[in-house]
Order: structure tokens, then sequence, then C-alpha cells
């Protein structure tokens, strides 16, 4: 192998290594079909969070308290309580078993979990339903994939149109935009 190929070879392994030690570093947030990442803290239980979603998504019910939403996460995780002022976007472990997602500031003892990513505190008021109760929230450990749903042959026909526009009269397979969206034949 030449030199010029040994280095390709290392920026390819490097850059494959580093895409899936920011993946590990993740966790995905799902409130009514809506989904934002969050960027995991470097805590025991955050790395305990992450293992018990590996094994699938955890459903959990929250509650609105004037400034996050929290409630109970259905385990516990190992503590490293500190008293700290936490941000909107802030997500913590409380008393080793509640999470508590933040749309305002608070100080107060908990375990850092990690911080929902790129969300102004207004978004995130309007993410995190504040104001709300009985908040379905899904936490997951991969992002959910672009298709919403499949829909079987129907008996009218529509047109079947290119990603780049064009009519496509007997489409066999592929992907085609039919009434606007994305339809996977």
């Amino acid at each position: 192998m030449t030199r010029k190929g040994l280095m390709t070879f290392i920026c390819a392994v490097l850059t494959m290594w580093s895409m899936g030690a920011r993946a590990e570093n993740k966790m995905y947030i799902t409130i009514d079909g809506q989904t934002e990442s969050m960027t995991l803290a470097d805590t025991k239980a955050a790395q305990e969070l992450m293992e018990a979603l590996k094994q699938g998504p955890v459903t959990v019910t929250l509650n609105d308290n004037d400034f996050e939403i929290w409630g109970a996460l259905g385990r516990s995780l190992t503590t490293s309580d500190e008293h700290i002022t936490v941000e909107a976007g802030d997500v913590v472990l409380y008393n080793g078993s509640n999470i508590c997602m933040f749309y305002d500031s608070n100080s107060w003892s908990y375990t850092r979990l990690g911080k929902i990513d790129g969300m102004t505190e207004s978004e995130l008021r309007s993410f995190l339903k504040a104001g709300s109760n009985n908040i379905s929230v899904k936490l997951s450990a991969s992002a959910p994939t672009a298709i919403k749903s499949v829909k079987g042959d129907s008996k009218t026909e529509a047109a079947c149109y290119s990603m780049s526009g064009q009519r496509m009269d007997n489409p066999t397979k592929g992907m085609c935009i039919i009434n606007g969206k994305k339809v996977i034949i």
C-alpha cells in the first residue's frame, strides 16, 4: 500500500470511528411525533440510561412543574448529585429514578444526563408541552426513520412523479411522489 493510500485508509477509519462515537453520545426524545436529539453527559447515569435504551425505547409520562417536565423514569440509575443551576434544555436525574427536562432554570442537587440539542427556550417550551400534564415522552437510542407509514395499493391510481418532477407512467421500483408524498415502490 502506498503512503497516500495508507493515509486515506487511516482517515476513513478515524472518520467512521468518530461518527460512531458521536452516535453513541446521543439519545432521542420524541413527543407528539416530534423527535429531538440530546447530547449525553459524561456520567455513569447517562451511560446506564443509554445501555437500557439499546434494549429498546422507553416511554415515560411526565408532568409540568412551571420550569420543567418531570416524572418517574421506571428504573434507578447511579447518582452523582451535585448542586447545580440547570438551564433550558438540560436533562437531569432527580432522586435516582426521576427524569427532569427543563424549559427554564432551577438550582438543586441533580445528576446530569444531558442537554437537548439546538433549541431555543421558546422552542423547548413548545416541544416539552410546558403547562401540560400526562405528557407521553419516548426515549430511544436511535433516531426514528423518516418514513412515517406505508400504504397498500389503492383502487384509484394517482400520478407518480420522480424526485426531479418528471411524470412516471409505470414505475416498477424506487421512490416517487404521489399526491405530494414520497412513496417507496
